[in-house]
């Protein structure tokens, strides 16, 4: 019997968000889904179908460039829906690439790939018409999107390194073991999508329970010194520990979340915090556990609250982690020593200690299309059909070309030269900056991302030459909203969505990842924050010490307070 019984207003008669409801009524995810799909009525989804869409991989979306002009022509919205895929580790398949490749130009409103912050890669604009043909295809060639989103443990993100081939395999077997373990044993996504026959079967979630996860729960795997998939933005992280070049184990950590709410104190951006070390044996079974507690500790009453790391600010570290153990059976071992020392991608070639050559590709945002000029999804088509390794879609949206032969080398840079898939002339700074989708597609986005941020760059880049920094860079991010999509929480410079033009400024992240930043300005336009990197820059170049990064000098300079714990310091 646990020693922290679950607070009797979670479960009080009234209390229990509507989200709880939705999930006790949906027979095990599939609602009237397939009803749904046959209403030529509307593009959308009705009722809590629209919710449950997400945990088989969906959001619902309209384009809102165009919002305006349907509603005065007496139209619903457009709406279409987003899938995002289910890849542990990113990982895919030159053939698989191709197939994805043509059903983005031929079935999708923007004809698209793209590359997500959570290592996988969306179709956007899909009409209804197309979502179980979408569904189906993916299928044939062995990807799905279950679990990818709602109250569940989504995509399983693994570092890519490229170059510690053997271990990276070693820990990519992981993330897929972990994400096979805390799927949903429901058989609604076959039922609906794949035209499976319904089993007469007392169906039970023994992870995750009958009513699902209290909010999401991410995961990664994590191979130090790269801290490429961003281990403080995710619920439950294994950072990988090796010996003689072997996984003997990982370090758990628990309780990183960027998201939380405009105007509510009790929501903010928060840093994972070390469980201990666990050798591998215990691996899926501390996954699970840590999975149970939050599914029996979180909040179900506020769904602002609801996600890990508030139910470890809630019950207490070390209250977490005893329960943990009780029903792991293992105690937890003392964290094993690791450090972090980058998490941005290596843009160009390296070689792996197996000798193939792998080539890092700078994709902008993460938006895999033809633009003028710039024929992206052209050129990474043609790779694929001579491609004799496999893709690596990365954290920070951009794709590794991986496993490449001493004797192809040349012709893969060839092909990406020609199709402008190598670029000498970009900075470093446009390569560690990233956004969020936003607008036009989300429903969520208050302001610019995506469609901002290469200009924003090109501003900030004036800046950095502007005071001998050219070859500088700041890790800087842009999200359309608070929910965190783009991880600005985690970034040295972070924009962050408040209306059309507007955004609040945070400063003092760090380099690797391992700090929150805090808000410098607030609901300001783009001039407002263009003078102020104009000013902290300069005294940047003046004041740095040596190797000094631009959020370690805020913070020493006192331009910002550090953010050390977040539930008392992020809004102080």
């Amino acid at each position: 019997m646990s020693q922290y019984p679950i607070n009797p207003a979670f479960v009080a008669e009234g209390k229990l968000s509507d989200n709880e409801r939705l999930k006790a009524d949906s027979d095990h995810l599939r609602g009237t889904i397939t009803t749904d799909l046959q209403d030529e009525i509307t593009g959308g989804f009705n009722g809590d179908n629209f919710m449950l869409i997400r945990f088989h991989g969906m959001y619902q979306q309209d384009d809102r460039d165009i919002r305006a002009e349907r509603a005065a022509q007496k139209l619903e919205p457009l709406h279409n829906v987003m899938l995002r895929a289910r890849m542990p580790g990113g990982i895919i398949t030159p053939t698989q690439w191709l197939a994805i490749d043509c059903f983005a130009a031929e079935k999708t409103m923007y004809g698209s790939i793209r590359l997500t912050t959570r290592q996988t890669f969306q179709f956007h604009g899909v009409l209804k018409p197309n979502i179980k043909p979408m569904h189906q295809f993916l299928h044939e060639i062995g990807i799905d999107s279950i679990a990818t989103a709602g109250d569940v443990n989504r995509n399983v993100l693994c570092t890519s390194n490229p170059v510690q081939s053997e271990l990276h395999q070693q820990a990519y077997q992981w993330a897929v073991k972990i994400s096979e373990h805390l799927l949903p044993k429901t058989r609604a996504y076959a039922e609906i999508w794949l035209d499976e026959e319904k089993v007469e079967t007392t169906e039970q979630e023994p992870i995750l329970g009958d009513t699902y996860l209290p909010r999401k729960f991410k995961t990664t795997v994590v191979i130090p010194p790269d801290n490429d998939i961003d281990v403080h933005a995710n619920d439950l992280n294994f950072v990988a520990i090796a010996e003689n070049g072997q996984l003997v184990g990982f370090n758990v950590l628990v309780g990183g979340g960027l998201a939380m709410t405009f105007g509510d104190t009790s929501t903010y951006p928060r840093r994972a915090d070390e469980l201990g070390f666990i050798p591998l044996e215990h691996t899926l079974k501390v996954a699970e556990h840590v999975v149970t507690v939050q599914r029996d500790y979180g909040d179900r009453v506020n769904r602002k609250n609801a996600k890990t790391k508030y139910t470890i600010d809630r019950i207490g570290l070390d209250n977490f982690r005893r329960e943990v153990e009780q029903r792991v059976g293992v105690p937890f071992e003392p964290v094993r020593p690791y450090t972090f020392t980058n998490r941005g991608d290596r843009i160009g070639w390296v070689e792996g200690i197996d000798g193939k050559h792998h080539l890092t590709l700078f994709i902008e945002n993460g938006r895999v299309l033809d633009f003028p000029g710039k024929p992206l999804k052209t050129g990474l088509a043609e790779i694929a059909k001579v491609h004799q390794g496999d893709f690596r879609m990365t954290a920070n949206q951009n794709l590794i070309v991986a496993g490449v032969p001493s004797e192809q080398k040349a012709q893969i840079e060839q092909l990406a030269r020609k199709y402008g898939l190598i670029d000498d002339g970009h900075s470093e700074q446009r390569k560690n900056s990233m956004a969020c989708v936003a607008f036009p597609t989300c429903p969520l986005a208050m302001a610019e991302a995506e469609r901002y941020l290469p200009e924003l760059v090109t501003k900030v880049e004036g800046l950095l030459g502007k005071h001998q920094l050219a070859d500088e860079h700041i890790v800087l991010r842009v999200t359309g909203c608070p929910n965190g999509c783009g991880r600005a929480m985690l970034a040295e410079a972070g924009l962050v969505g408040r209306a059309p033009g507007k955004y609040n400024l945070y400063l003092g992240g760090d380099r690797v990842g391992s700090r929150v930043p805090k808000l410098y300005l607030d609901n300001v336009g783009e001039s407002e924050i263009l003078t102020a990197l104009d000013q902290l820059i300069g005294r940047w170049a003046n004041e740095r010490l040596a190797d000094e990064c631009f959020g370690d000098f805020v913070i020493r300079a006192g331009v910002v307070a550090e953010v050390k714990v977040s539930k008392t310091d992020f809004h102080a």
